[in-house]
């Protein structure tokens, strides 16, 4: 692992294929066999080497044949188009997972990595909704999962794997992923939403 000096404090949310609460955080295996999952990122505040990253969007796409930690994963990665070349070189570094965090893991997991595209990413989050839009690539949208008779979302504490602390549940209002080979429809299906800082 190569050292450098980066931090990330940012607004997240993902969205996989399955159904109910997701098995993949707790050892188990993906409800559907394998999965699809989409993550994205805004960044609030961040830096590489001093660089600064602030404002910035990015998103990784991830698709699993069997258990996650088995390996094996076919992944993409999309950053904003408006950053600058020194800022999506730092972005390309944090994603390649030379630099330690969560992407370490996936990109050693992954055995077939598409590249980075830099695309228009529209990313926005408002009370229990988020939502990612890369034209003609993703459509993402999902909305707090609330339990009949409270206001707040169900929470998730502790889950031990590279998510934050705790993490609210949500579900896939409409998403769709079209790219490199891979065609997902995860609307309705299980999604998660945090705040976090890395590394």
């Amino acid at each position: 692992m190569t050292t450098s000096d980066w931090s990330l404090k940012a607004d997240y949310f993902e969205n996989c294929n399955c159904v109910g609460l997701c098995p993949c955080p707790f050892g188990g295996d993906p409800a559907e066999g394998h999965c699809d999952v989409g993550f994205a990122f805004h960044v609030e505040e961040g830096s590489f080497n001093g660089i600064s990253l602030n404002g910035l969007n990015f998103v990784a796409a991830f698709y699993t044949p069997g258990s996650m930690n088995d390996g094996n994963w076919t992944g993409a990665a999309y950053v904003d188009e408006r950053a600058s070349p020194e800022q999506r070189e730092a972005l390309g570094q944090i994603m390649s997972g030379k630099h330690g965090g969560p992407f370490e893991r996936f990109m050693r997991l992954t055995a077939d990595f598409k590249g980075i595209k830099y695309v228009s990413i529209e990313y926005k989050g408002e009370g229990r909704t988020r939502s990612v839009s890369i034209p003609q690539v993703m459509d993402f949208n999902v909305e707090g999962f609330v339990q009949p008779g409270q206001t707040e979302p169900v929470h998730v504490e502790n889950m031990g794997t590279w998510r934050m602390s705790t993490v609210s549940m949500a579900r896939g209002t409409r998403s769709t992923y079209d790219d490199h080979g891979m065609h997902w429809d995860n609307t309705g299906k299980t999604g998660y939403y945090s705040g976090f800082e890395w590394p």
